[in-house]
């Protein structure tokens, strides 16, 4: 099987994950608020999302941040995010500190090893190595969960909804995915996706920080995408950049539950990806034809 066909099959695996999965234990508030959590690439993003559904009484940082400003975590509870666990920085975290939590699919690595405690990612995979899909929706729901009560209802709705706002995306120039104080995680997650799947030019950015800076690097034909529900402030942001010749899309998740928004955005962020690809005829992500870049990110990261 290859890469494409992989990152396809785990996306469609996410709707009888989703009808088993079971939330954590909810954190109690102050709880929350001695916790820490940390991660890398798709787990950073799953850090930022127990921030923001914590109303930030939880705290997301960058794990080499922490390792080199270790007053930072004292007196935490830090919650290390990585579904290999054998991420350097996490494990060297770890180790630097006593109050620790493993978020990963592989209790035997050395991050599981490294920590106090593991709360375990189990799912469904295809077993190749493709772009992340189910391990990232895996690991955000239990940092939501651990943070915020559990509330999402009618997967099947969302993903057909997602289907269809995914292809009615077409991707032009440079790409800027804009979310809000929920959303700006998946909107890196989703700039994640294009990178590993396509080698695209990708950007992501709040949604009023783009009028002030990126803005000014687009150009006509530059596709924006939006990851929020209409409202007049971006129906005015629209209107502008349509006036410059960009090709602005709002993705509108039908659901004012903002969990059932993050699940929303999360299927189109794959899918837009998954998409283009198809159109493209591609049979492997970006990232696994590209070896010295592979190789590269690697030797960083392990």
């Amino acid at each position: 099987m290859r890469t494409i066909e992989a990152f396809e099959k785990e996306i469609a695996l996410q709707l009888g994950f989703l009808q088993k999965f079971v939330p954590q234990k909810r954190l109690s508030e102050e709880k929350q608020r001695k916790a820490i959590f940390c991660g890398t690439g798709d787990s950073f993003a799953s850090s930022q999302l127990a921030e923001v559904f914590s109303n930030f009484r939880a705290q997301s940082h960058d794990p080499l941040d922490l390792v080199k400003n270790k007053q930072v975590f004292a007196r935490h509870d830090i919650y290390l995010i990585s579904i290999s666990g054998n991420t350097t920085s996490n494990i060297e975290l770890a180790r630097l500190h006593k109050r620790t939590v493993a978020i990963t699919a592989n209790k035997n690595s050395r991050l599981a090893k490294a920590c106090e405690d593991i709360i375990l990612l189990e799912f469904p995979s295809t077993g190749i190595q493709t772009a992340g899909s189910i391990s990232f929706l895996a690991s955000a729901l239990a940092c939501i969960s651990l943070v915020s009560e559990y509330q999402v209802r009618n997967v099947s709705r969302i993903y057909r909804n997602a289907v269809r706002a995914a292809k009615s995306i077409s991707l032009g120039g440079k790409t800027y995915i804009l979310g809000n104080m929920h959303t700006m995680p998946i909107a890196m997650f989703c700039a994640a996706k294009l990178y590993e799947v396509l080698g695209t030019d990708a950007h992501y950015e709040r949604i009023e920080q783009f009028s002030h800076m990126g803005l000014f690097s687009a150009k006509r034909g530059d596709t924006v995408i939006l990851f929020e529900p209409k409202n007049v402030h971006n129906e005015n942001l629209v209107s502008n950049i349509k006036g410059c010749g960009l090709v602005p899309k709002r993705m509108d998740p039908k659901t004012k539950n903002i969990q059932e928004q993050i699940l929303f955005f999360i299927f189109v962020s794959e899918l837009i990806a998954l998409y283009a690809a198809k159109k493209k005829k591609k049979r492997d992500c970006f990232f696994i034809e590209e070896n010295e870049l592979r190789n590269a990110s690697s030797s960083m990261i392990y």
